[in-house]
């Protein structure tokens, strides 16, 4: 008899299990009656029947469709493999680039019919590995706040393998930390840090993630993630920062500190870095929220003034990894993908240290989150624990490339 002690990691697993069984056979050629019995039997009919049906392992997606005609399949807009009938049920297998995520939509009768945005493609790194040790990560902790009166905010300290009281580590800040604790949940986020430790591509490091903040059951995540000041630096700074300082050994120096975060949580880690470079100098931002969120005319900077800030104000010394998709949010705050852009020509303008992936998602998390072991390897690359500080410079294939453009594709 079989006990889980971790019902929605069972869960997972299963789905998992069977998901690979249905790649299996279809590598294994089985004959029609069998593929449409374990199609049936393992994917939703609603999915089936709406063409959003799609298992992912890794590199490979299984597709599989109800549909009137023989579909065609289109993966990034592109064709993919010609799909084979199993009863009522067509199906295929594709092998697709890790580390991103992808789109897929069918044509039947050549119109557009069923589909999928930002499914992820996780690269090995993303999962755990056998004889890879695990970090440590400590209960909920919960901080008051005195820069936002009356705030209380949740975070966990996840320390790698490796470290040793006494030893000053490197430090990772992430925004929105709930989202990255569970191993069961889909951010494989502790995976990847444990991976990476043990591969050397970043080093030992203690992790805070940190979740937004609750005045009297008020939400403040976007007062202080979109708001364009020195409010929520300080507050890591002069409070969370110091209180896991005071029991975790620390290094202090920005060349040995990164910040992360994602949607509005980007922008504030970008802010972080901007307000307070001697405190981080390592940022990733994914789907950055660099509108106007927190934007009041006469009274306050907005997110949306960071392009501009960056070519008018001194250059500061940081590290920047950009993400964001194509079909990201367009709202009465601005337009995500463009404002990104217009970060990324910025950043390159000034001759930073930059990297900007831009793919074709939405505003989802999984986009960034699916490339973290390639975001973290490289916002880490060089690290060198005798040193305490290094100019960053742009690298010389990126130094070669050429602005950002846009183009229209969509009319």
């Amino acid at each position: 008899m079989r006990i889980c002690l971790l019902p929605a990691l069972c869960v997972l697993l299963s789905v998992a299990a069977q998901g690979a069984d249905l790649m299996k056979l279809a590598l294994g050629h089985a004959a029609p009656a069998e593929m449409a019995a374990a199609i049936v039997s393992t994917l939703k009919d609603a999915d089936l029947t709406k063409g959003t049906a799609v298992v992912a392992e890794g590199g490979n997606l299984f597709f599989a469709v109800k549909a009137a005609g023989a579909p065609t399949l289109l993966i990034n807009e592109k064709p993919g493999p010609a799909m084979t009938k199993a009863g009522e049920v067509y199906y295929a297998l594709a092998t697709v680039e890790t580390g991103r995520s992808h789109n897929f939509a069918y044509l039947v009768e050549g119109k557009p019919f069923g589909g999928k945005t930002d499914v992820p493609a996780w690269p090995a790194d993303a999962y755990a590995q056998p004889g890879v040790p695990q970090g440590q990560l400590t209960e909920k902790l919960v901080h008051a706040s005195k820069i936002y009166p009356g705030m209380q905010s949740n975070y966990w300290v996840y320390t790698s393998a490796g470290y040793r009281a006494g030893t000053p580590a490197a430090l990772m800040v992430w925004q929105d930390g709930e989202v990255n604790v569970d191993r069961t949940q889909q951010s494989h986020t502790l995976n990847v840090i444990d991976n990476l430790t043990a591969k050397k591509r970043i080093p030992v490091m203690v992790h805070v993630f940190i979740s937004p903040g609750m005045v009297n059951g008020k939400a403040m995540r976007s007062i202080e993630y979109d708001t364009v000041d020195d409010t929520y630096p300080r507050f890591l700074r002069d409070e969370i920062l110091a209180e896991v300082g005071a029991k975790y050994s620390i290094r202090k120096d920005a060349y040995s500190r990164g910040i992360i975060g994602e949607s509005s949580g980007a922008i504030c880690a970008f802010n972080a870095a901007w307000q307070q470079p001697d405190q981080f100098s390592r940022v990733v931002s994914r789907i950055g929220s660099f509108t106007s969120i927190q934007w009041k005319a006469n009274v306050l900077d907005g997110g949306q003034s960071y392009p501009n800030k960056i070519r008018k104000e001194a250059k500061r010394n940081i590290r920047v990894w950009l993400q964001d998709g194509s079909e990201d949010l367009e709202n009465e705050h601005g337009s995500w993908p463009l404002q990104n852009i217009q970060m990324a020509n910025s950043l390159k303008r000034q001759e930073y240290d930059f990297h900007f992936s831009f793919g074709n998602g939405t505003h989802t998390r999984i986009g960034g989150q699916v490339e973290a072991p390639a975001e973290l390897s490289w916002l880490w690359r060089g690290y060198d624990p005798a040193k305490t500080e290094q100019t960053y410079e742009m690298e010389p294939e990126e130094r070669g490339k050429p602005l950002w453009r846009i183009r229209s594709f969509n009319r």
